[in-house]
Formats: C-alpha cells, sequence, structure tokens
C-alpha cells in the first residue's frame, strides 16, 4: 500500500526531525516533500512544489509565538489548491487560534506534541472519509445556528422547521441540537439512541461509518444529531466542537444547530464556527433587552457580521417599526414568524412540525426563510450576505410531505 502523500511545514528547525519520525511512525504516510519555512505568495515554488509531489496532506506546524503566519499558510495552501487536505498542528489551549486555523481551510487540529498514536488516528480519519468525501461532496455545508434571546423564545421550533424545510427544498440537511437539554427529537417524535455526547466522547476515533451509527433519520431523509437526555453538566471544549463541525461539514449540504438557552462559551465558539446566527425573540421588552445584550456577548468573539435576529410570535405593534427593533437590538433584523399558538402548540405537542403544514401561513413562512438562507451568497469572511426580509417574502416551491410517526412535546 502506497500510502497517503504527506507535506509537512514547520518554522521551527527544532521539530523538523520530530515531525518526520512522527509521520514514518504511523505506518500510514509517506514523506513526499517538507520545508523549514512557509511559502509566501500563491507564485512561491514551495506551493507549486507541493501540488508538483501531488501531495494529499499538507501538515502545518503553528509556532505559539508565530501563529498567523501559520494561519497565513494554512488560507494560502487552501485557496490555491482543490483536493489537498491540511492538517493543522498546534496548542489546544489558545481557541481563538483552533478556530482561525478551521476557518481557514484546515480540517484537522492537533495537539503540537501529540503522539504517534493521535496522529495515526487522525490519518486513519482520513483514509476511512477520503473516497466518500470526493464522491458525495464539492464543498462545505453552510452552517445556520439558532438560539434564544430568553427562554421559550422559541429557537427549538425555529431550528426544527427550518431544517425541516430546508430538507424538503435542498437535502442533505442535519439538525444538530446542542442545547443544555434536547428537545429537537420530541419535535420530529424520533427517540435516538445515540447523540451529540456520543459524538464528543468518540472523537478520537469519530469517522463516516461511526458518525453515519450516531445519527438519528428523521422521516423525509433529514438526519438529528440529537442533544442530551440529560443536562450536560461539562461543556465541550474549542478543540472538540472544531473537530466535530470540521467533519460534520464535509458531509451534509446544509447544517441547522439548536442552541436553545446557551449563554456560555460554546454558545460563541458556535457562532464562531457558522456562517450565520439567529436570535430568537419577540416583540417584548425583556425579550429585546436580552438579545442586545447576547448580541453584544457573541460579538466579542469571531462573530462580527454573522448575527442575524429572528422575531417569533410577530404581531405588529403600532408605532414600534423595524428600525425601532434594530436599534434596541443593535442587532439586523433578518425575519419575522407570525403568531399562530393556536396552530403550533398543538403541533409540537403531536410531534408534526408546522412547516409540515401547507395550508398555514407559519408554515410557509419557514419555508421561505429555507429559502432565503440557502439563496444567500457567501461573502469573504466565510457569513451570509443576508438582507432584511418579511413575511411577504415569496413562497419558496415545492411541497412537504415528511410525516413524524410518534408523538411528542
Amino acid at each position: 500500500m502506497p500510502g497517503i502523500a504527506v507535506t509537512y511545514l514547520t518554522e521551527d528547525k527544532d521539530r523538523f526531525l520530530v515531525l518526520q519520525h512522527r509521520l514514518e511512525s504511523t505506518q500510514l504516510c509517506r514523506i513526499v516533500f517538507s520545508h523549514a519555512g512557509f511559502p509566501t505568495g500563491a507564485t512561491d515554488p514551495v506551493l507549486r512544489q507541493i501540488q508538483d509531489v501531488r501531495s494529499e496532506v499538507v501538515l502545518v506546524d503553528i509556532d505559539p509565538r508565530h501563529a498567523a503566519r501559520a494561519i497565513g499558510t494554512i488560507e494560502l495552501i487552501h485557496a490555491s489548491t482543490n483536493e489537498i487536505v491540511i492538517f493543522a498542528m498546534g496548542e489546544m489551549n489558545d481557541s481563538s487560534t483552533i478556530v482561525a486555523a478551521m476557518r481557514a481551510g484546515a480540517r484537522e487540529y492537533l495537539e503540537r506534541n501529540a503522539t504517534m498514536e493521535s496522529i495515526t488516528d487522525a490519518f486513519s480519519r482520513f483514509s476511512a472519509s477520503r473516497s466518500k468525501n470526493r464522491a458525495s461532496s464539492s464543498g462545505k455545508a453552510r452552517v445556520c445556528a439558532v438560539m434564544n434571546a430568553k427562554g421559550g423564545a422559541g429557537a427549538t421550533t425555529v431550528a426544527v422547521n427550518t431544517a425541516i424545510a430546508l430538507q424538503e427544498l435542498y437535502g442533505n440537511v442535519l439538525l444538530v441540537d446542542l442545547a443544555p437539554l434536547g428537545h429537537s427529537s420530541l419535535h420530529l417524535n424520533v427517540r435516538p439512541t445515540f447523540g451529540v455526547v456520543d459524538a464528543l466522547q468518540n472523537l478520537h476515533r469519530l469517522d463516516t461509518s461511526l458518525l453515519d451509527g450516531l445519527m438519528t433519520e428523521c422521516r423525509g431523509g433529514l438526519q438529528l444529531l440529537a442533544g442530551p437526555q440529560q443536562p450536560l453538566t461539562v461543556a465541550p471544549t474549542a478543540a472538540e466542537l472544531a473537530r466535530l463541525f470540521d467533519l460534520l461539514v464535509t458531509h451534509f449540504r446544509y447544517i441547522i444547530v439548536d442552541c436553545s438557552n446557551r449563554l456560555d462559551q460554546t454558545a460563541r465558539m458556535v457562532c464562531d464556527l457558522c456562517n450565520t446566527l439567529l436570535i430568537v425573540a419577540q416583540t417584548d421588552v425583556v425579550s429585546l433587552w436580552s438579545a442586545n445584550r447576547l448580541n453584544t456577548f457573541l460579538n466579542e468573539g469571531t462573530s462580527h457580521g454573522r448575527i442575524r435576529l429572528l422575531l417569533n410570535r410577530y404581531k405588529k405593534i403600532p408605532g414600534f417599526t423595524d428600525e425601532d427593533v434594530e436599534k434596541a437590538t443593535s442587532c439586523k433584523l433578518l425575519w419575522k414568524v407570525p403568531n399562530n399558538y393556536q396552530v403550533v402548540a398543538p403541533a409540537i405537542d403531536k410531534g408534526s412540525p408546522i412547516a409540515l403544514q401547507d395550508n398555514q401561513e407559519i408554515g410557509r413562512s419557514f419555508r421561505s426563510l429555507a429559502a432565503a438562507l440557502a439563496e444567500a451568497d457567501t461573502n469573504t469572511e466565510g457569513s451570509l450576505d443576508l438582507s432584511a426580509q418579511g413575511q411577504t417574502k415569496k413562497k419558496a416551491s415545492g411541497r412537504l410531505i415528511i410525516s413524524p410517526a410518534r408523538a411528542g412535546q
């Protein structure tokens, strides 16, 4: 077996032979090129050499003293090549570097002093998923996270119905339940055996086959990575979330993340990883005040331009305009879901999401929201260019045919 063609780059000459030894010890790799230094531009001979030797994986060593140069190298390689996969190797205690490396194009992030076993696991995952990824994936999924401005605003309802509408209209959609206590499965009338907790606990051996086994398939083809059935007491680390999402985005076209009431570093990390985040609020003082504070908290990360406001259970208030809403929340308004508690509440109780009901205005609103998210362009920062929309946006074509099997919350 010829092994995986690997190039490794480092600015630390003392680590040059160390990296060579660790890579060769995996018995999965064949080193086709190595260099002490980073390419400086698209015409750099080093970059051309990486391509000429047909590298499949480039390992970039990140010196914590000069992390920006390594991140720039990852971005350069990612932008200049088509099928080369990038592994980053750096410190695990710097979440900003981990996020920056992943956003620049790294597929794996390994501890800088990773053992041979950890490196072997990473290349084993690459080997197992390589064929499937090349055959089925033309790019990375668009990720939309949904979060409550305050408890009970309706984030899970929005996440579930948006995911269902996307699945019906475009297909290949995953719903990830990252709420402290998962409710998405109840909205969808499914009883998952595994979910997010299992994925995080098995990251060291998570590959395509295992990932498929952790999913719950809902009618219509929507995949669910279910939330915890007991309250989570330990939050995932930045490295764990980055690794999980890096794997997920290569397998799906769209990913909806239900964050519900998370107000922690996990929420901020998810916001950094997604293309857009919807803060679900209502037109009351407490909800709008909370949306403003949440927007400020999330924007302390690298989330500028990714956050939009969604007004749920919307009722027009005389004299209170959309501009007033945006001023009160310091957040751009994207969507307004009309109020219809008499229809939504029974749909949740029966586990029959409202997006299934083609004859309801609120169901059409969710399908139009899904279409808006899908049709938006991705800008250079990775976020979606979304304009403020109303419930009068043109209807998305297609009729939903998903029908959950069991009753739930």
